[in-house]
């Protein structure tokens, strides 16, 4: 490759993660939605923006987000699917007043994740296409695994404080139970979703947004409003309470849950970070925080870098799919080159992070949590019509004009999804289960389908009608 092609390249990478750090910082906005906006508008930037350098930009801004979304996460409650673990410690050391702490743990994990990354740079041509051959024919097998350990991990766990009879039994039960009622429901809105979308159908690749939204980031804003929470001064630490040892112990864990995630489909970092966790017998809220800083940034950015292994071809995440039908990756070089701008990417970020975590906490200084709070939900909601109505809007081409209607539809149809979601991600919020089982909304649905039988389960449904 030429050099002066290649430090184009790199300079791509950083301007996507300089794209990323405004977006990043927005609750519940998510990069890949952002992405598939630009891949509608290659057409019209084609002259500007190759498909090769089209894929550097994205590799800029995943990693950007992989690591600067800590910050909404732990500051302002509203979590993507990979974030449900890390914000109940981070929300811990939040109300210690250590919130910064806390993002500098996540961002060092990150960073430990990245090293990880580049140190398998060598062997990575060599073992994951040998690992997806040997895997290929088990994957379904391995996702129904991974949801049955989810659903015993809410193994009964009551306080023993409850009078004798049906309120002790339903005291030890209501996780258990909290915690199945999410899983199914939220799977039967992902088979609704996948099958049947109440979205037109221009906008119908935007209906995720909308669900995890309403299952993972509007609960928790709902929570703060009605619990009347209130942030103590936050301290901005100079150093963090971990040890080298301790670092190590976080980023190999994290690491080892990340890969998971990144390599299965389906599976998140949250679940990869969860599965990793049980496996190292994780006990301290510092280490959890850096494994799942780790995770997160394997998962969404190791998961991206699997496309551009060469001879592996693996598409995994939305970033790999929606790149995939413009480029691919076929030489060394080019995963190298790849390798680099996640480097280059990361450090940027972590230094960004830091920064940007000063500046949310000089601002919730001065602003009532409450009303941050309330102007969170705002934003949720003007989200959740905004984007599919966007999408409505990009989708239609060959002349066919955008209808007022449509687009209200779309909007609309955006705020419903959303609401259901809702009301089903309230339920482990009340009940005291894992959010986690909310991720039913992608795991039952593939699982089946990967299985053979999600379209007859979707036809017993009505689905298909």
């Amino acid at each position: 490759m030429d050099p002066l092609e290649a430090i184009q390249s790199l300079l791509f990478a950083l301007l996507g993660a300089l794209v990323a750090v405004p977006l990043s910082v927005v609750p519940a906005l998510h990069i890949y939605n952002v992405a598939g906006f630009l891949v509608l508008g290659t057409a019209a930037l084609g002259p500007f923006l190759p498909p090769e350098h089209l894929a550097m930009l994205f590799l800029g801004m995943i990693t950007a987000y992989a690591i600067l979304n800590t910050i909404p996460s732990i500051f302002f409650s509203a979590p993507d699917e990979s974030m449900v673990f890390i914000v109940l410690p981070g929300q811990k050391y939040l109300m210690q007043g250590r919130g910064y702490e806390a993002v500098a743990l996540t961002g060092i994990g990150s960073l430990g994740g990245i090293a990880v990354l580049f140190l398998m740079t060598p062997i990575a041509p060599h073992l994951f296409p040998a690992l997806r051959a040997i895997l290929q024919q088990h994957l379904h097998w391995v996702l129904w695994t991974v949801i049955a350990f989810m659903v015993m991990s809410e193994w009964p766990k009551g306080s023993d404080r409850a009078p004798a009879g049906w309120r002790r039994w339903w005291d030890g039960w209501r996780n258990l139970v909290a915690g199945l009622v999410t899983l199914l429901l939220s799977g039967l809105l992902g088979f609704v979703l996948m099958y049947r979308t109440i979205l037109p159908v221009h906008a119908a690749y935007q209906n995720l947004l909308p669900a995890f939204v309403g299952l993972f980031a509007v609960p928790w804003v709902l929570q703060n409003l009605l619990a009347r929470v209130e942030l103590p001064p936050q301290y901005i630490s100079r150093d963090v309470d971990a040890t080298p040892a301790l670092i190590g112990r976080g980023v190999f864990a994290g690491t080892l849950g990340g890969l998971f995630a990144a390599f299965f489909p389906v599976v998140t970092g949250g679940i990869g970070g969860l599965l990793a966790g049980h496996a190292t017998a994780q006990r301290d809220d510092r280490l959890f925080i850096l494994s799942q800083g780790a995770s997160k940034v394997v998962y969404y950015v190791g998961g991206f870098l699997l496309f551009f292994v060469p001879g592996l071809y693996l598409t995994r995440g939305g970033m790999a799919w929606m790149l995939s039908t413009l480029w691919r990756s076929y030489t060394p070089q080019t995963y190298y080159l790849a390798v680099a701008a996640v480097l280059l990417s990361g450090v940027l970020s972590y230094f960004l992070l830091l920064l940007l975590t000063r500046g949310v906490i000089r601002v919730m200084g001065k602003v009532y949590y409450r009303h941050l709070s309330a102007a969170v939900l705002v934003f949720l909601i003007l989200v959740v019509m905004a984007v599919p109505a966007l999408g409505e809007s990009l989708g239609r081409r060959g002349g066919n004009p955008v209808q007022p209607i449509d687009i209200l539809r779309a909007a609309l149809g955006g705020l419903a999804i959303c609401a259901v979601a809702t009301g089903i991600g309230l339920i482990p919020v009340l009940w005291g289960a894992r959010r986690m089982n909310a991720m039913g909304l992608l795991l039952l649905p593939i699982a089946m389908n990967m299985s053979g039988f999600g379209a007859m389960v979707a036809g017993w449904l009505g689905l298909l009608q």
